[in-house]
């Protein structure tokens, strides 16, 4: 008997760290399950987020990962969110140096391009119990990956200020680790992302995007 596989719906690989992931969410969804439940039903998600991950880790995991969850001629999606770990501060520093996410975000947009992925970006969730030194590099971080996403032609989701003043994140995250909120933070975070243009995203036609990167 021979199968044939289907193409139909999107491949959505969502890449990423504990944010991504969902950690906290007694609903065990996060943002992403929130997201595909409004707006992708009909996709083939994988989450590939792992707590702690810098965007050093996601970029050194990312393409063995994703490609082990693509095929030929389906529709095939990759969203980034990475940066709150990066700002994390660790013995005295960042566990990454803000120039270094930037070129580790590119370096991941690169990529996704040579490979035929469609690609978005999330804005780093801020992390309270970082206080006002980790906000602050989040606040000096987002726009600049903001520019990255610009020059490579693909939407980005700016949600650091938002979340950083949205009382629901802060409070379940105050009430929980410190970071990470439970479901009424996540709806939020998920709100973000789909009032962000996800839905337009999915409706883009990559066919054509991928025919004039090849010309």
């Amino acid at each position: 008997m021979t199968i044939q596989a289907s193409f139909d719906g999107p491949r959505i690989c969502f890449l990423g760290d504990s944010f991504v992931q969902g950690l906290g969410d007694p609903e065990f969804r996060g943002w992403v399950g929130r997201v595909l439940q409004s707006a992708a039903p009909h996709a083939t998600a994988f989450n590939l987020g792992v707590r702690r991950d810098t965007s050093t880790q996601v970029l050194r995991r990312c393409w063995p990962e994703a490609e082990a969850r693509t095929l030929p001629g389906a529709d095939n999606r990759l969203v980034v969110s990475v940066g709150a770990n990066d700002a994390v501060e660790e013995a005295g520093s960042p566990r990454v140096a803000h120039e270094e996410t930037l070129a580790n975000l590119a370096a991941l947009l690169a990529g996704a391009r040579e490979r035929g992925l469609g690609a978005l970006v999330v804005g780093p969730p801020p992390v309270l119990s970082g206080g006002a030194a980790h906000l602050e590099r989040l606040r000096r971080l987002a726009p600049e990956l903001a520019g990255i996403c610009t020059a490579f032609e693909v939407p980005f989701v700016d949600v650091t200020e938002a979340l950083a003043a949205d009382p629901v994140w802060a409070a379940e995250a105050e009430a929980g680790d410190g970071a990470h909120p439970g479901a009424g933070g996540y709806g939020r975070l998920a709100q973000l992302v789909l009032d962000g243009g996800f839905r337009s995203w999915l409706r883009t036609d990559l066919t054509l995007s991928a025919l004039q990167g090849e010309s």
